[in-house]
């Protein structure tokens, strides 16, 4: 097996850790507002969440969730030739509808988003089974989400701020993203303009209303309104990217479980709050439920799998595959495990 990827962590102090917790309430919430709940002035809620930024530990991106557009998620794991993997895996990472693309050992992992089935049956049905690289294809659809986004509302970090901190910036004491269908109802999909919009906030879900104005040809007011409609509908939500190593959580595992059908249920949300989870969903396929894990070394990774998964209800089987190299998470890249900066600077 490779050798985990363990990147050099950024050194964060507490109030950079409550200002990730600020910003997992309200990603859009400005350094006035937030340092005065924190008790920080704006200029130093500024100045640590630019530094943060700049060395790789935080984004803020707006993402598209495809549920809502009745597109299908699918979870892809491809068995290369030895010398081939890292190839692959960087021109997986180079296109748009794959999401998500991680390492572990001669396999890659992808999540596919694609917008239209022509371009999901262009790359699952003919480019990926005729690569000659590519000795193994076997493809999953999500059927489920039990948890995911903004920062997956990492509950590794509850508990930062006191409850009357987080009622100040808008919680309401419960995730956001709840477990919900991985296909919905659909609703009118996004205008030209609005993509315009979403290719901004992609780069930067804090940009300001005049930045991504001239990103878009739009004025500040219809930017303001397409983007809350967008939100409120479902079809956008601000995603608060973290790199793990900058919170110490150096190991990282894909795990593949078997469960009675009777009990995926109350396993998968039993995963939702464990915090070592970031993402978690049921999965057609004899392995019917899959998660991404965070643990602080391959110590605890032993510990968490053993003790806490080990004895998820109606578990039959446990395949553990720790992340040698991660590429790309929710559409950011990783460079020497540290989030890829956007083009545009970060907003107010």
């Amino acid at each position: 097996m490779d050798d985990v990827e363990v990147a050099e962590s950024v050194t964060l102090e507490p109030d950079d850790v409550r200002i990730l917790r600020a910003l997992q309430i309200d990603p859009r919430v400005g350094f006035a507002s937030a340092g005065s709940v924190l008790g920080l002035s704006e200029l130093t809620v500024a100045r640590r969440y630019r530094r943060m930024c700049r060395a790789g530990a935080i984004r803020v991106v707006g993402v598209v969730d495809p549920g809502a557009l009745g597109q299908s998620q699918f979870l892809v794991r491809l068995r290369c030739r030895p010398g081939s993997v890292t190839a692959i895996a960087e021109s997986l990472a180079l296109r748009e509808d794959v999401s998500w693309v991680a390492l572990t050992g001669s396999e890659v992992l992808c999540a596919v988003r694609s917008r239209t089935r022509e371009q999901r049956d262009d790359l699952l049905g003919r480019r990926l089974p005729r690569a000659a690289a590519v000795l193994d294809i076997q493809t999953a659809v999500q059927l489920r989400q039990f948890v995911a986004g903004r920062g997956h509302y990492w509950a590794a970090l509850a508990g930062v701020l006191t409850p009357a901190e987080e009622a100040a910036l808008g919680s309401t004491g419960q995730s956001p993203f709840v477990e919900r269908p991985v296909v919905r109802d659909r609703v009118a999909p996004p205008s030209a303009e609005d993509d315009r919009l979403i290719a901004a906030l992609a780069v930067d879900g804090r940009a300001s209303l005049v930045e991504l104005a001239g990103a878009t040809g739009l004025t500040p007011g219809r930017v303001s309104r397409r983007m809350q409609a967008l939100l409120a509908g479902g079809v956008l939500y601000l995603d608060v990217e973290i790199a793990p190593a900058a919170l110490g959580y150096l190991a990282r595992a894909n795990l593949s479980m078997r469960v009675h059908p009777a009990r995926l249920k109350a396993a998968g949300r039993a995963l939702a709050g464990m915090p070592e989870v970031a993402f978690a969903a049921a999965v057609s396929g004899s392995h019917n439920l899959h998660a991404v894990v965070h643990c602080r070394d391959l110590d605890g990774l032993f510990e968490f799998t053993t003790e806490r998964v080990g004895g998820l209800p109606g578990l039959e089987a446990l395949e553990v595959s720790p992340i040698s190299r991660q590429v790309k998470q929710v559409g950011t890249r990783i460079d020497g495990g540290r989030l890829t900066v956007g083009r545009l600077v970060a907003g107010r």
